[in-house]
């Protein structure tokens, strides 16, 4: 057991190279439109956040800054992507990433403070953004407390008063929609 290793039929791995090519000529394009012309003869252009929050896909996310600053390796922390972030970005929210992938990202995109912990300001963030932000959907101070005490009794296992990434990954294992709810 284990002493041979796998073979994939020729044909088959040519098969893959092609749609493999075919994703990264597809993803290469796209990443391209939103480039100015300026920008397209740089050596490692990068596209400005309020670009790709142009994308139909992001248009109405409500986590549509964070994800950038997640995916962006900027120096300047400006949430502009290089077509390597953009790949990341475009690869994490697939729908063949794994639990395990598309977890750690929504993981940092809810960490909100980059603490590495979702606490209370981070949650409260999060319902923000989910309930939106006006008189009719703020949530009374009431209302969010109670709901934070709750996100915490149900996922801080440790009773820290925040929730890790193991507990957070422990939590969405429970919830058999989440791969599919973390698409573009």
């Amino acid at each position: 057991m284990g002493t041979t290793a796998s073979q994939l039929r020729k044909d088959l791995l040519s098969e893959y190279q092609w749609r493999l090519m075919h994703v990264f000529f597809r993803a290469h394009k796209r990443f391209s439109e939103l480039l100015s012309k300026e920008d397209r003869n740089l050596p490692t252009p990068r596209v400005p956040m309020e670009k790709v929050l142009s994308l139909p896909e992001l248009k109405s996310n409500p986590f549509r800054k964070r994800i950038c600053h997640v995916f962006s390796t900027s120096d300047m922390k400006d949430g502009s992507l290089t077509f390597e972030d953009f790949l990341d970005l475009l690869s994490a929210f697939s729908d063949s990433a794994t639990l395990e992938i598309k977890s750690h990202y929504a993981f940092r995109i809810f960490d909100f403070d980059d603490d590495g912990t979702l606490d209370g300001g981070d949650l409260e963030k999060l319902v923000n953004c989910l309930t939106g932000e006006t008189d009719d959907t703020r949530l009374t101070t009431e209302e969010m407390r109670q709901l934070i005490s709750n996100i915490l009794e149900e996922s801080d296992i440790d009773k820290d008063g925040t929730v890790n990434l193991s507990e957070f990954q422990h939590v969405i294992s429970r919830s058999p929609d989440f791969v599919r709810s973390v698409q573009i």
